[in-house]
């Protein structure tokens, strides 16, 4: 029996008729934050409830509606129960929504379907790996991974990364403030400059930045006295997400993995939020041309917010006993379905191309506003993850104080936007990947006129 919606009008526009919060949210806002952890984070500076969504808009439950472009922080590659991705969670349900790790059609096809969209040369080469709901589970697993297989103990991270909350998730990621109030974390990380451009540690100009962080870290890795053992693996994102959408540039990835090759070290490369057409391209790694040893993918993985998590990985590091990573969740057949109904679509919509097309589009209005603003920074982007950092016209620093005042003043425009990088000074866009050229613009534009707002 298919589930019955109740039918309402459709969400088209952005519309803001009370103060935020609106009393209904108010209310729930005020239990949230009495019954549950202060851990909680988005309400924070989001103060919405929602009663809900459609597309790429959200509706709260004052009636206020909303540009949503974070998206589940990149959960939801097309946007809010897309419909055709809904129909295929409800033919999954009443056969099996739960199997462990036994195998079902439904899960044969998704792992067929991700296998396929790895580069040819990786396809015959890679086993995968079903992990917890979460990708920083994921990242857990693909640290272990590298270990198990090399016996080394080593790990080398990048400033500015971010993999997670878990215990090792947060220990190779570089947000110190979550990390320094947690005791014991996983020794023997070591963090390595990742080239951004703006605000790199090691001195020279911006067409060399990669290339600096790469000799640095080819130096410590072969100087006998650098105090970084023959680590298990390297962990890399293409794009630093939550470190403000930094694309890492090409010379410095390829010679990175030619690095990691030479010396037999693992490279992981991390696909959370990149993975499943963020940048244009399937994985983001395709774009410079490498084959990762390891890929780290979830969140647009499950269709629709479908919890799950998986490592893409070489065979030859397969040396697992029975049981060395488990997860009860790791067996999610509505994911499955949802994940291969998703695929599916972007396939067949060429919801990669409106990546590509609509993200330049996107990058140059931000650019746009770099030329217009002395408080806009940078702009930076790889398809439609796109960030807009904002700094002090006098000094250049982030202006954290800026991104907090530019995220309320556009929610009250009517747009849902995140915040990233040093001192969350870098206003973050998350758009739906099959977003329109109409919607886009109008979230553009609220951009704008809150920038303007705030900036003067």
């Amino acid at each position: 029996m298919m589930l019955q919606v109740p039918s309402e009008a459709p969400l088209a526009e952005p519309v803001v008729r009370t103060r935020l919060p609106g009393p209904e949210s108010a209310r729930l806002l005020d239990r949230q934050a009495r019954r549950e952890s202060n851990a909680r984070t988005y309400p924070r500076r989001l103060p919405i409830a929602v009663r809900r969504a459609e597309g790429s808009f959200v509706e709260d439950l004052d009636g206020n509606v909303f540009i949503d472009f974070l998206t589940g922080a990149g959960v939801l590659s097309l946007g809010h129960g897309h419909p055709e991705v809904m129909a295929s969670v409800q033919r999954q349900l009443p056969l099996l929504a739960h199997g462990l790790d036994f195998p079902t059609e439904i899960k044969d096809e998704f792992v067929e379907f991700q296998l396929s969209r790895l580069p040819a040369g990786m396809r015959e080469q890679t086993k995968i790996h079903f992990c917890g709901p979460a990708g920083a589970n994921a990242v857990d697993a693909a640290l272990k991974l590298c270990k198990t297989a090399t016996g080394r103990a080593e790990v080398v991270a990048f400033q500015g990364g971010f993999h997670g909350s878990t215990h090792s998730a947060m220990s190779v990621s570089g947000l110190v403030s979550q990390r320094a109030r947690v005791a014991n974390t996983m020794p023997g990380v070591h963090f390595f400059p990742y080239p951004y451009a703006l605000r790199c540690p090691l001195p020279g100009d911006r067409e060399t930045v990669g290339r600096r962080c790469l000799e640095y870290l080819e130096r410590s890795l072969a100087d006998p006295l650098g105090g970084v053992c023959l680590p298990a693996a390297v962990i890399l994102e293409m794009v630093q997400g939550e470190g403000g959408v930094i694309p890492a540039p090409t010379d410095f990835v390829q010679g990175v993995r030619r690095l990691t090759r030479d010396l037999g070290i693992p490279l992981i490369v991390d696909e959370v939020q990149t993975g499943c057409g963020r940048t244009g391209t399937w994985f983001a790694f395709e774009q410079h041309g490498i084959v990762p040893d390891v890929v780290v993918a979830s969140k647009a993985l499950g269709g629709m917010g479908m919890p799950i998590a998986i490592i893409l990985y070489n065979r030859d590091l397969d040396v697992w006993q029975p049981g060395a990573h488990t997860g009860t969740f790791r067996g999610n057949q509505l994911a499955f379905a949802a994940g291969v109904a998703a695929g599916r679509i972007i396939e067949r919509d060429g919801i990669l191309e409106n990546v590509r097309t609509l993200g330049a589009h996107a990058l140059s209005e931000l650019e746009r506003l770099v030329q217009d603003y002395a408080a806009a920074g940078e702009a930076r982007g790889s398809g439609l993850m796109l960030g807009l950092e904002l700094v002090d016209p006098a000094t250049g620093a982030p202006a954290g104080d800026a991104g907090i005042a530019v995220q309320r003043a556009v929610l009250e425009r009517g747009l849902i936007v995140e915040l990233g990088g040093r001192q969350d000074a870098v206003v973050r866009l998350l758009p739906p990947l099959n977003v329109s050229r109409g919607t886009l613009d109008r979230a553009l534009a609220i951009l704008r006129d809150g920038l303007a707002a705030v900036a003067g």
